[in-house]
């Protein structure tokens, strides 16, 4: 039950400056959070292309506030474009963006978010790759899901998120799983109440694989992120089953979580993608990796008491 208490606290001001004063932090950070810079987060994507992965970007930042804010994150987005452009690793990249960062939550949100995110989406299609739209909280989701629409008539190959955790997930993916759609399927990270999601980890697992049979079976190309090796063992039958070759889905798992997973689903000749943040905003991601997996919780107290 500390997940939620967790959530809670990756919006409270007061545990964001404890949190980032904790000795312990930075270790954990690290094992997170690729780094603060491209410079810092390049020689990654270089190992990763190396070992036959891919990798897909997020330049952390939450609690956007201001139009000018949305704007440096959209230039953050087009620098890391231009520096994947100039070595060469279009092809090896994709990035995902939270369109909150975008301005999504200003007023006259939406427009904003759809105007910072479509030349982000247009210069990843010049050096061959694509943007995938992350889903945040349900209240965020139809505008999302409407700019997504936007984008794709020109960059169809843009693709976007939806979390097995929320009631209305499996008509989105019935809706989504068509020809040409990329959809990235997560069991979801963020403080809903019952009145729209499962609260249950038990059903949450029902419904990710019950949303993951509509994706497989569908036209589209499914994007399984998920570290539980049930659920990956079921998506490889399920895939199987839908007649789907190697190359016609792929697995998605965070920078810093079951590395030998990666290495080994990669081997298998699966396509492997690992979301790989990287910023100095970076609290509001690193709680919810903690809120994810009570593992990742113990490791960061233990990290406390030995430094402190």
């Amino acid at each position: 039950m500390l997940g939620p208490v967790i959530l809670a606290a990756s919006r409270s001001d007061k545990m964001r400056r404890f949190i980032s004063a904790a000795p312990g932090t930075k270790q954990v950070v690290d094992r997170f959070i690729a780094g603060e810079t491209v410079d810092q987060v390049v020689p990654i994507i270089e190992d990763a292309a190396g070992k036959g992965l891919e990798v897909t970007l997020d330049v952390v930042g939450e609690d956007i506030i201001t139009p000018e804010q949305a704007a440096a994150a959209r230039d953050a987005y087009l620098e890391l474009i231009g520096r994947l452009k100039d070595l060469g690793l279009g092809t090896r990249a994709e990035m995902s963006v939270k369109l909150s960062m975008f301005g999504q939550s200003l007023d006259g949100g939406h427009e904003l978010a759809l105007a910072n995110v479509r030349p982000v989406v247009e210069a990843a299609a010049e050096i061959g790759t694509t943007v995938t739209l992350d889903a945040e909280d349900h209240t965020t989701l139809d505008s999302m899901f409407a700019i997504h629409e936007e984008l794709r008539k020109d960059h169809p190959q843009t693709g976007c998120v939806i979390q097995a955790y929320l009631f209305r997930t499996e008509e989105d993916a019935r809706r989504l799983a068509a020809a040409g759609s990329r959809v990235r399927i997560v069991k979801g990270a963020y403080k809903e109440p019952a009145s729209v999601a499962y609260q249950d980890k038990a059903e949450i697992d029902k419904a990710y694989v019950r949303i993951l049979r509509i994706l497989m079976e569908g036209e589209g190309y499914p994007m399984i992120g998920s570290h539980d090796p049930r659920l990956i063992a079921i998506a490889q039958e399920l895939g199987r089953k839908a007649g789907r070759k190697l190359d016609e889905y792929e697995f998605q798992m965070l920078y810093g979580i079951r590395s030998d997973e990666h290495l080994r689903l990669a081997a298998e000749g699966h396509r492997m993608r690992v979301y790989t943040a990287y910023g100095t905003d970076w609290y509001g991601y690193f709680m919810r990796r903690l809120a994810e997996k009570p593992a990742n919780l113990l490791f960061f107290g233990r990290s406390v008491l030995t430094k402190g």
